[in-house]
């Protein structure tokens, strides 16, 4: 498997934030100097100097006022605190604050930072600091498997290496190459002081009676941390000054100290946007049943459309070895004490319930157990049991769907004691209790999906010894002396303990493959923070909660979203969290630990504004297509009058849920004139006040219940519709360039206006009388004059702009027709050029964007080719749902219950199920698509009609809230009318595909 990488928007945003705080920096490199320290004194003789050369990165010309100006930009282009002051201490006079959601990517995106340093200002010497060897590892594997992908964007390669003091030839490679040049190193290599003192501090022999530490004082290097908040202590920043950095950049989610923040991708940002995985938990919670001691578990609910539900309980039933506990499918009616073979523990336990929509199980004696409850005798090792069993559920449950989509399944154990996982004596190794526990109940579970069906993925798990899918990685082994540092410890000499290091720290390529039948990772605290594998899609913690643990760390090891087998990342918008799942086994309730997820993610947006008055709004941006708009205090006024009006916000100015309400439900107030131009970038700022609805919702993964197809699937009307509409056809664009270029010469002719850049000037005098209060507030002025007037031109004389670049960047199109364009504008439009360069760019880009997307679809036809979608469609999704949110059961529908988008949807659903006119009618997985040039498209209804009753027996429908062109957005707009394009090229008369946003449009359309 080789990964693949590709320019993702957010990290590209993150890059630039870190460039843009240099903005006027000039372009240097090359810049030489004598390796050698040159005071260094041994015996009372100075060395001489050395004759190599060395590079180091140049110094940073702009002034402390330029820097901040710059940062204060950025901070408020993104709508972000704006800093008073550069931050500055003893370390750096420069230190930016980079905050990244744990998944996102944060390593990815500072290798690109230091590509783009290097492109922009010619800084060369970087130095990536961690706190740990896990996050060491994986930061060198991203500088390796990120290589060629950097090297097609930026060409050239970087030379990077892992600090070790045994292999100083490294550092002087680091100091006198003069490409860019990275060292990774962990805190615990030069954090050490008296008489733990690291090499990296002493005079060596070996590297010509030289301190490492001043080759790389000399470098001027560039400090990347990650992780910043675990590299705090007196020690370690105290050891930071001996680095002489140019800057420091800091990366982390849950940053402790704040400097200047440029960038924020926090917990709220990276759900909403569908960057990290979903979270489910399978909560276990002890039950106390007074006057009894029956031990039960009631471990899920099982549900089909045809049969009644049953429940698999585990109880303890007398054999002839003894008693022993054994998981049981029970029925209404089963009675607990015949089944235990007589305990009389079991007596008045006779099943009377089994409610599926409640996740309940009742007994005759008025005893009852919700799903993932257990009762009775249950010590700490029955409640480890339990987890291990569920999360090997869980993983099958989740694997059986993943693996026909080329994707492999990891789990991940946390345990609090290694001999629990693995013991070692004067005999040799010996499995420890969790490990015998998880083989037993593995292949417990793996026997009962074997007998189901020979089919791709049975074959595959009859080819993986229990034994064999299991693995371990612990830092330390104190019972064998065995340290997996191979820089700092003695390695082990069995041969396993190494490919395990190497499997789960290194060898990400290897793990993720289908071929190795490594799929279980138990861990101590070493894989707590920085190890992450996109693939972990089960995490158990099998040990007690603590404080040096946060829920949130342990959640983060599986928040990446997924790859397949070759190497691609799952994130296309319309399957990205159905594929992407993370659930979560602890030993806590559902609620408990739900509550204590929540509170950690809440804590950690403290920053989020949470008050929508006119103060929050006034000088915020809007960013739209033709440039930032900033809100003046009469349009923050209107935000504010326009909350209040409709009932958003409450007494003390927070955003109410009915605000929330109704965005979900498409039901939003109109805005007031002046605000409308602006309405997306409206809501996106009333969305960046937070409140607690916002949060991101954490499933309860017991309460997923299957949604089986249903008769209707079967119905011969289904069938003749899907035979009409599962053709797939290939699109092709066919125009004369020339026409391109004549429509967007016209169209920027007619419509280009560049905003000059302008400039505020206001005069003001003290308030003859002040209070306490104004001085305060900052009201003790009054403004007596307010002028505008243009910037001059000459200020943007000395900045070079790849006009032609720029463009061809942002359109696709080459340069030689955008050459063209330029050259067939009117003088007067193109002049504006000068007026703003990037508002000239940006507008320019927009503009012919909209021609080309207007060509291709006048030019846009379809062709059928052989294949055409399969009816698995429907079934490889191994559709659940959460019973308590899907409504009623539907008569008309595929499957028993649909999830629906919206409001509307629903009021539609209500609606098709219960007409007369309606045989038959499923809304459409997402694996049925069709291609276009801006994005696949997924229809969202197909609808059989009684013959006769209808002009079309057969519709393909897509609801939407607006029918007005004008309110749908434009990628909308094109992939409808690609759609019409496509299913009237591949169906007959009988079909017919349209827009509506109630039933009775839609009747109106097919009477």
């Amino acid at each position: 498997m080789k990964l693949k990488f590709k320019s993702q928007a957010y990290q590209t945003h993150a890059v630039e934030a870190v460039v843009k705080c240099f903005a006027g920096q000039p372009k240097r490199s090359g810049v030489q100097y004598r390796i050698d320290p040159g005071h260094s004194k041994t015996g009372g003789m100075q060395h001489q100097l050395q004759e190599d050369p060395g590079f180091k990165n140049a110094e940073v010309v702009l002034t402390p006022s330029q820097l901040l100006a710059n940062i204060q930009a950025v901070q408020r282009h993104q709508n972000l605190p704006i800093s008073s002051a550069l931050v500055s201490n003893k370390i750096s006079p420069i230190n930016l604050d980079i905050e990244m959601e744990t998944g996102t990517g944060k390593t990815y995106c500072y290798i690109k930072t230091l590509f783009e340093l290097n492109k922009q200002f010619g800084w060369s010497k970087f130095i990536i600091v961690v706190p740990s060897i896990a996050i060491r590892e994986g930061v060198y594997k991203s500088l390796q498997i990120t290589a060629e992908h950097f090297l097609e964007t930026y060409g050239k390669k970087a030379r990077f290496f892992i600090y070790n003091s045994k292999q100083l030839h490294n550092l002087e490679s680091f100091s006198s190459d003069a490409g860019i040049n990275v060292m990774v190193i962990n805190v615990q290599a030069f954090n050490a002081t008296g008489k733990d003192a690291r090499r990296i501090n002493e005079e060596l022999d070996d590297f010509q009676s030289r301190r490492p530490i001043d080759v790389i004082k000399s470098n001027h290097p560039i400090l990347i941390l990650d992780e910043p908040q675990k590299m705090e202590g007196a020690k370690t920043l105290e050891s930071f000054k001996g680095f002489n950095p140019l800057m420091i950049l800091r990366y982390s989610a849950t940053h402790k100290t704040e400097n200047n923040k440029i960038y924020r991708l926090d917990a709220l940002d990276a759900y909403n946007q569908k960057l990290v995985k979903k979270i489910q938990v399978r909560g276990i919670s002890l039950k106390n049943l007074a006057g009894t001691n029956a031990y039960l578990y009631l471990g899920d609910i099982d549900i089909s459309s045809s049969k009644p539900p049953v429940v698999r309980v585990e109880l303890e039933i007398k054999q002839n070895s003894g008693i022993k506990r054994v998981l049981r499918k029970l029925n209404k009616g089963d009675n607990l004490l015949e089944l235990s073979g007589g305990l009389d523990q079991y007596k008045g336990f006779v099943v009377s319930d089994i409610n599926a929509y409640t996740g309940t199980l009742s007994f005759t004696n008025g005893v009852e157990l919700s799903v993932g409850e257990a009762t009775g005798d249950v010590d700490e090792m029955a409640l480890r049991r339990i987890q291990i069993r569920e999360a090997i559920k869980a993983h099958f449950e989740k694997e059986q769907v993943l693996f026909h989509q080329g994707i492999k399944t990891l789990s991940l154990f946390f345990i609090d004691t290694v001999a629990r996982y693995r013991r070692y004596d004067e005999s040799g190794e010996s499995s420890g209790e969790y490990a015998q526990i998880f083989e037993e109940e593995y292949n417990s579970q793996l026997n009962e999906i074997l007998t189901l069906e020979d089919n791709p993925y049975n074959d595959y798990l009859r080819g993986i010894a229990a034994s064999k899918t299991h693995q371990g990685y612990f830092s330390v082994d104190k019972k064998s002396k065995r340290l997996v540092d191979p820089e700092t410890a003695k390695k082990s000499t069995e041969a396993d303990d190494v490919d395990a290091y190497d499997l789960i720290l290194k060898d990400k390529e290897r793990l993720l493959s289908l071929s190795e039948p490594v799929r279980f990772i138990f861990s101590h605290s070493a894989l707590r923070e920085g190890w992450d594998n996109p693939n972990v899609f089960v995490i158990c913690a099998l040990k007690h909660s603590d404080n040096t643990t946060t829920r949130r760390q342990e959640v983060g090891r599986g928040m990446r979203l997924s790859v397949n087998q070759i190497g691609e990342r799952m994130d296309h918008p319309a399957t990205v969290h159905q594929i992407n799942v993370l659930s979560v086994v602890t030993s806590d309730s559902y609620t408990d630990f739900v509550a204590g997820l929540q509170s950690e993610i809440s804590s950690a947006l403290l920053a989020r504004p949470r008050i929508a008055d006119e103060k929050y709004f006034t000088g915020k941006v809007l960013r739209t297509a033709d440039g930032d708009v900033e809100v003046t205090p009469q349009l923050a006024k209107q935000i504010y009058k326009y909350l209040l009006k409709n009932d958003y916000t409450d007494a003390d100015d927070k955003i109410a849920n009915t605000y929330h309400d109704a965005k979900q439900n498409g039901s939003l107030a109109e805005l007031p004139a002046e605000l409308a131009p602006y309405a997306a970038q409206v809501f996106e700022l009333i969305d960046s006040v937070f409140t607690d609805a916002q949060m991101p919702t954490i499933e309860d993964d017991r309460k997923a219940k299957v949604n089986p197809l249903n008769e209707n699937f079967d119905k011969k009307e289904f069938k003749a519709l899907w035979e009409k509409i599962n053709r797939k056809a290939a699109y092709a664009v066919d125009f004369d360039s020339a026409e391109l270029i004549n429509k967007c010469i016209a169209a920027l002719d007619n419509e280009l206006k560049v905003n000059p850049l302008l400039y505020t000037v206001q005069t003001g005098a003290q308030l003859e009388e002040i209070s306490y209060d104004a001085i305060k507030e900052g009201n003790g002025f009054y403004t007596t004059k307010t002028e505008t007037a243009r910037l001059n031109n000459s200020v943007h004389s000395s900045v070079k702009y790849d006009l032609i670049g720029k463009l061809t960047e942002t359109t696709q199109l080459t340069r030689k027709t955008i050459g063209s364009i330029l050259q067939g504008m009117r003088f007067d439009k193109f002049s504006q050029f000068t007026l703003n360069p990037e508002d000239f760019i940006a507008k320019t880009a927009r503009l012919i964007n909209e021609q080309k997307a207007t060509v291709i679809i006048e030019h846009l036809t379809y062709d059928e080719i052989a294949d055409s979608h399969s009816l698995d469609i429907f079934t490889q999704d191994k559709q659940k749902i959460d019973l308590n949110r899907a409504g009623g059961k539907l008569n008309r529908h595929i499957y028993d219950y649909v999830f629906t988008d919206s409001k509307i949807e629903r009021e539609f659903v209500k609606a098709l199920d219960t007409s007369e006119e309606v045989v038959v009618y499923a809304k459409l997985p997402r694996g049925f698509f069709i291609p276009t040039p801006v994005g696949e498209y997924n229809p969202d209804w197909a609808i059989s009609f009684k013959e006769g009753s209808v002009k079309h027996i057969y519709f393909i429908a897509e609801t939407k809230g607006s029918m007005s062109s004008m309110e749908l957005r434009a990628i909308e707009k094109s992939k409808i009318e690609c759609a019409r394009k496509f299913f009237s090229k591949i169906t007959s008369d009988q079909v017919k595909y349209d827009v509506v946003d109630s039933y009775g449009k839609l009747m109106e359309l097919v009477k």
